[in-house]
């Protein structure tokens, strides 16, 4: 029997229904988060959590640039893959992005004939970096069989050598003015809002069309789902791997060069540990680390829910250890909580 799922064109209502109340529940599990520390906030700091506004927008800032990673990661994670190398790829990005956004007055640019250049260069740059390293990824698990794991963790431990032998782990500074204007906040409709998170949200609502309306979503999900049924339907799988990695590893690319204009320098060590970051946020925005499902306004909730968390034990002044350890467990509850529900679904209840 034919369900309408498995009839092109037609749209499975209980499908819509089923993720439409998962992502409700996310928004109400961020409110709650929320109102706890809102609470512990009065308890333990003696001050309120939401109603400081510069603490809100810090929240929204730090987030930008964890969301970008999180929205390709997410590509990558419908199609049964892991992407580890993306925190490593933008403290590449950034330095190659940055060395090219030095100004004049830098008696030592590392390429002195190049300062001062229009900000397009530079941008270029870090997203051809970012570009490369992703068809370097995608290239080697769809010719060579290489599972996405090994991969991307080889690519993860190239990427940070390559940033420190780029300037023999030399900080890079004194950008233009026009290039550090992608990190700096404008005033829209009278309220001060960060470009970066404008940059984030284009990133998220670019990547919800292409996942949902095109066939590279259609593609996307259907190697995720089942491999085997992907080939047969006629499916270049190879061929679409390489595109999705090559997705993800522009979006860190583009990450990189919003984290240098922010910062107004770049260093090596730039993105450490934002992989994690960026995968924490897509699982807990509900999208399946064994493939074929998750939905880019799931993951944009899952990005928020991290950033008040790690905002809120910064608030509550819980040191940096206990932060990851709590954070290990999230991830850990959030996988077991979707392992969970694929197990139900499997049953039919």
């Amino acid at each position: 029997m034919t369900t309408t799922s498995e009839v092109p064109g037609l749209v499975d209502k209980r499908a819509v229904k089923r993720k439409f109340k998962s992502e409700m529940s996310m928004a109400f599990v961020l409110i709650g988060i929320a109102l706890i520390f809102e609470v512990l906030g009065w308890i333990f700091v003696g001050t309120s959590f939401l109603g400081n506004d510069q603490r809100l927008s810090i929240i929204i800032l730090q987030v930008s640039v964890t969301g970008i990673l999180a929205v390709g990661v997410t590509h990558v994670i419908i199609t049964g893959g892991i992407d580890l190398a993306s925190g490593s790829v933008v403290g590449l990005s950034a330095m190659v992005a940055a060395s090219l956004a030095q100004g004049s007055g830098d008696v030592r640019a590392l390429y002195p004939g190049l300062t001062d250049l229009f900000p397009l260069w530079p941008i270029m740059a870090g997203l051809l970096v970012g570009l490369i390293t992703g068809w370097i990824s995608g290239f080697l698990i769809a010719k060579t069989g290489i599972p996405p794991f090994i991969a991307t963790l080889g690519m993860m431990v190239c990427a940070r050598g390559a940033a420190k032998w780029y300037t023999l782990g030399q900080p890079i500074g004194l950008l233009t003015p026009q290039f550090t204007w992608l990190g700096k906040s404008y005033l829209i409709l009278g309220f001060p809002v960060p470009l970066p998170v404008l940059i984030f949200l284009g990133v998220a609502v670019v990547s919800h069309i292409a996942l949902g309306y095109t066939r590279y979503g259609k593609y996307t999900y259907a190697i995720g789902s089942n491999p085997q049924a992907a080939r047969v339907s006629g499916i270049d799988i190879g061929s679409h791997l390489i595109k999705v990695y090559i997705v993800a590893g522009a979006l860190s690319g583009l990450a990189g060069i919003v984290t240098a204009a922010r910062a107004a320098s770049a260093q090596p060590t730039m993105g450490t540990a934002y992989e994690l970051d960026a995968i924490a946020a897509a699982v807990i925005g509900g999208t399946s680390l064994a493939g074929g499902s998750g939905r880019i306004s799931g993951t944009l909730i899952g990005t928020i829910i991290l950033g008040v968390i790690t905002s809120g034990f910064t608030f509550l002044k819980i040191g940096s250890y206990y932060q990851e350890i709590i954070k290990g467990a999230i991830i850990v509850l959030a996988v077991v909580i979707d392992q969970y529900r694929r197990s139900r679904q499997a049953r039919g209840t």
